[in-house]
């Protein structure tokens, strides 16, 4: 019989976050291999119900019905891109018009402030003409830097189709690996946790692109009703937005009011906010709890959290997989006995869950009386 070492808290300590550095400058560095490989596997999981079909209805090889599932789910992937594309240069040309307007939008706000605080016209005029400048040409140098780099997302496309198509033909080759690897008493656990990923995976991206379809034609809807210029590309950048908890709704929102700002009059930019407010109140109270549901059962600080680093770790493309990432890694935690304490802080409060219920009986009489004194109360 084995006999390990007890090592003492701060050498666990050390260990644990020398592991999470190293994991972190790992990715960091190898963003232009992992970002792709990391959305092949989500798209593969989304996908094996479809080439299944085609291989046990249709009887078509593994490798045809992977490759038609692949074409088609890309197909209209690069559709949709291919639109907001289109709607972008079209926005690029009237940017000097955009500039003129939120000039003039600034020269008049800077005669009511001179009036009403008696601040000096001049050196108000002279500061905030800078700012301003400043900003909308960089604003003009972003979107044009953006245009260019349709190179680079091209080169992540081409990968990313390629992973999903490896991965999807060698998905049994893969769980092979996966059960060959591990000990025979702890299989069923490794069964159990393929099958959970690949159904929450799947549940939640399937929610997740009918929530952005019904987001964006909510607010098409409303910003055509209200006379938006551009109300097509505004509604397909709030629905990708919106994918972002909490901080897409309110990013979504300040370009389409600094739009409908440079493009229409200031009583059509509060109209503009209030009904993105309540679209966010109706998706968020009826859209997200009936379609995409509980299947990530991810509690918001760590969400918030992981979104956070994931844009320091991969930038714009970080915050995007940070939720998914996260729900799989809880989803390995809450298997595995070592882990399960973790994979319990990432969870939403429910005295429901396995996991706490594992936990729980585990304390004795005066440490349930703590917890059940200190429990959130719905």
């Amino acid at each position: 019989m084995k006999r390990f070492l007890p090592l003492p808290f701060y050498v666990k300590l050390a260990c644990v976050l020398i592991s999470i550095i190293l994991l972190g400058y790992l990715a960091k560095i190898g963003d232009t291999i992992v970002i792709p490989m990391i959305l092949g596997l989500l798209f593969s999981l989304l996908l094996i119900p479809l080439s299944s079909f085609m291989e046990r209805k249709l009887h078509f090889p593994r490798t045809l019905a992977g490759i038609l599932s692949v074409i088609l789910f890309f197909g209209v992937l690069g559709y949709g891109l291919f639109l907001l594309a289109s709607q972008l240069t079209l926005l690029k040309e009237d940017f000097p018009a955009f500039k003129q307007q939120i000039m003039d939008g600034v020269s008049n706000l800077q005669t009511w402030v001179s009036h009403q605080f008696g601040i000096q016209h001049k050196d108000q005029i002279d500061f905030i003409n800078k700012t301003a400048s400043k900003s909308v040409d960089s604003g003009t140098l972003f979107l044009g830097t953006a245009l260019v780099s349709l190179s680079s997302m091209f080169i992540l496309f081409v990968f990313t189709f390629l992973y999903t198509f490896f991965l999807l033909i060698y998905r049994g080759h893969i769980v092979k690996f996966l059960l060959f690897v591990n000990r025979v008493e702890d299989r069923p656990i490794v069964v159990d946790v393929i099958k959970q990923v690949q159904y929450v995976v799947k549940k939640y991206l399937i929610g997740l692109l009918i929530q952005m379809s019904l987001v964006s034609l909510l607010v098409f809807i409303v910003l055509s009703l209200i006379g938006v210029k551009y109300s097509l590309l505004l509604a397909l950048i709030t629905g990708v937005f919106n994918v972002l908890p909490y901080v897409g709704i309110f990013s979504s929102m300040l370009i389409i009011a600094i739009l409908t700002f440079a493009t229409s009059s200031f009583t059509h930019v509060v109209l503009v906010i209030i009904a993105i407010i309540i679209i966010h109140m109706i998706d968020s109270n009826f859209i997200v709890p009936k379609i995409v549901g509980s299947k990530v059962k991810v509690n918001s600080l760590f969400a918030m959290l992981s979104i956070i680093i994931g844009e320091m770790i991969w930038g714009i493309s970080g915050m995007f997989l940070a939720i998914p990432i996260l729900a799989i890694v809880k989803i390995v935690m809450d298997r595995i006995k070592e882990l399960k304490p973790w994979g319990f802080l990432l969870g939403e409060e429910d005295s429901k869950d396995e996991v706490y219920k594992d936990l729980f009986d585990t304390l004795n009489p005066v440490e349930k009386k703590i917890i059940e004194e200190n429990e959130l109360k719905s």
